[in-house]
């Protein structure tokens, strides 16, 4: 049987021992918005706007990675000054920020190496990509090198099953990698170069991506704009579909089964794929209007006698 933790165990979180969790908090110093400059304040503003009157909470995910832009990873600081800009706690913010992985905890570097080590990518060669660029990097999962450069994880899914085994330098995709062509990957960063990525925008360092994901397209970021995030591999089943003549019925329908232009969506594609009346469609909250419980008729009275059933 464990041992319960003894009061000196138990102290010692306040006096300089640090865990996961409280590594973010550090409870010997709480954080400092004022370390923030006016531009970054603006740029909140900027955030906080973007979200309905009352709602500017919802700012913080974009908050967190403009605090991580500008640091290089989420700071005691940085918890504090989106606690302030928002009026929440810091330990609300602490919440979030130990959630989501893309928040480092930690000082990281100009280039996060990312490897896909989920299964398909790992059958196809992605545990052995890993384990040879922390051999190479000198480094393990969520590690930083000594100099600083590359900060190196291990990564549950990166969302690209299509082009396994696949590698991201700031989330930015090299795709069918193999151990060569990830090892020459990192050789060329240590060079200098920054190699195109096999699909999206051309390569930024981490706080610049930070920015990007914040909400903010300036400088290298700008490029993304016109980055394509697609490749032959997941555009494949729409040329057949296109090849095919088929279509996905729409579900954008009002109350009386009409998509707005007069049309009840009861026409078929002339080979007979997707037969039915739209009408028939569940809609989604993304393009109609759903009947909620604040909008449908009251239920009528149960009989006497049926309340129990």
């Amino acid at each position: 049987m464990s041992e319960l933790p003894t009061s000196a165990d138990t102290g010692a979180l306040g006096s300089g021992r640090s865990t996961f969790r409280t590594s973010v908090i550090n409870l010997d110093r709480p954080g400092d918005p004022s370390v923030f400059d006016e531009k970054t304040r603006l740029d909140a503003a900027e955030l906080k706007s973007r979200y309905p009157a009352g709602q500017e909470r919802s700012a913080l995910l974009p908050l967190l990675h403009l605090v991580q832009s500008v640091q290089g990873h989420v700071t005691p600081d940085g918890i504090a000054f989106c606690a302030d800009q928002l009026g929440i706690t810091k330990a609300q913010v602490a919440a979030v920020a130990t959630f989501y992985t893309m928040y480092k905890r930690e000082p990281t570097g100009d280039w996060l190496v990312s490897v896909c080590t989920n299964t398909l990518c790992g059958f196809l060669g992605g545990d052995e990509i890993y384990n040879a660029l922390s051999e190479e990097l000198g480094v393990g999962h969520n590690q930083t090198t000594a100099d600083g450069t590359f900060t190196f994880e291990s990564a549950e899914c990166l969302a690209a099953c299509d082009y396994a085994p696949v590698v991201t330098v700031n989330y930015e995709f090299f795709d069918n990698q193999t151990v060569d062509s990830a090892l020459g990957l990192v050789q060329q960063l240590r060079d200098g170069q920054r190699p195109m990525p096999t699909r999206g925008a051309p390569l930024c360092t981490f706080k610049q991506i930070s920015r990007q994901i914040a909400g903010f397209y300036d400088d290298e970021s700008a490029l993304a704009l016109d980055a394509n995030g697609t490749g032959p591999q997941t555009e494949a089943g729409v040329r057949l579909a296109v090849q095919r003549g088929e279509s996905a019925p729409s579900y954008a329908l009002g109350a009386d089964g009409r998509d707005g232009t007069g049309d009840t969506g009861d026409t078929m594609p002339a080979n007979g794929v997707g037969a039915g009346t739209r009408s028939d469609q569940p809609t989604s909250q993304h393009d109609a209007p759903l009947t909620t419980s604040g909008s449908d008729p009251a239920h009528p009275a149960k009989p006497a006698g049926e309340e129990a059933k």
